[in-house]
């Protein structure tokens, strides 16, 4: 998509991901086409649109989640860091690119060790430094006030938005530089929705963010760029405070205006 392209080269923010002409085919059905757009570090993106556009499976792309369908086929480019991420070992990609996922997937496991687990799996074995972790990953996540004094109590113990922030921790604990983020407050009440929102918030200040979301309304609050997808193609691509007083699209402004969903 030209427009994209233009307005990519115009912007002078530091690039963590940078995609060119990626089509992905699940068999012979395309489920994206040649999408051509940037992800800006210290951002949060918002990949938006109706369900089944693509958002989601284009989410996955960046970490090569779609790497476990085996009919699934990907052409084009996909950049972190300026290396492609084919030529990248997929679990130091997926430590770097952290993925939070729709409903809470805690493990049935203390709160503790559910944090320290992908730090002791890479042969991290002192204690102290798992502590550390445990406890820094718990405050980023906004959690550690609340479960402080029940650290070694099951995880499944937690609320679903306590739960949602337990998984976000246990991303942070691996030290990605993104995270991932695939419709993280769908699950939860607006008031847990409201605090992962806020962490959000927080959480650029040292982390790439991109989230996919069905609520509009979230979008505009939480992210700095957004992402219009329809049918698996990228329809617009622009800041988000632009994208949704000004859309360049009639497909962007119909979908912002209600009149299809």
């Amino acid at each position: 998509m030209e427009i994209n392209s233009t307005q990519l080269e115009e912007n002078k923010e530091e690039v963590v991901f940078k995609i060119k002409d990626l089509n992905l085919f699940y068999s012979n059905k395309q489920a994206l086409k040649n999408i051509n757009m940037n992800i800006y570090k210290n951002k949060v993106t918002a990949l938006i649109g109706p369900s089944g556009c693509g958002k989601s499976t284009f989410l996955r792309c960046l970490n090569r989640m779609n790497d476990l369908n085996d009919e699934c086929k990907i052409t084009g480019l996909i950049e972190y860091e300026g290396q492609d991420i084919k030529d990248m070992n997929t679990i130091l990609l997926r430590t770097k690119v952290g993925m939070v996922f729709q409903q809470p997937n805690p493990f049935p496991m203390s709160i503790y060790d559910n944090i320290a687990y992908g730090p002791r799996c890479q042969g991290l074995k002192n204690r102290a430094t798992l502590d550390e972790i445990v406890v820094t990953s718990l405050k980023e996540a906004a959690l550690y006030d609340e479960v402080k004094d029940r650290l070694r109590k099951s995880s499944l113990s937690l609320s679903g938005g306590q739960q949602q922030r337990l998984c976000i921790a246990r991303c942070l604990a691996l030290g990605p530089d993104c995270i991932l983020m695939d419709e993280p407050t769908s699950a939860l009440d607006p008031i847990a929705t409201s605090k992962v929102e806020e962490l959000i918030a927080e959480l650029k200040e040292n982390y790439t963010i991109i989230i996919v979301t069905h609520n509009m309304q979230q979008a505009t609050r939480v992210s700095d760029y957004t992402a219009f997808f329809m049918l698996g193609d990228l329809i617009e691509f622009n800041k988000t405070e632009e994208f949704f007083s000004h859309p360049k699209e009639k497909k962007s402004y119909d979908y912002i205006t209600g009149r299809f969903s």
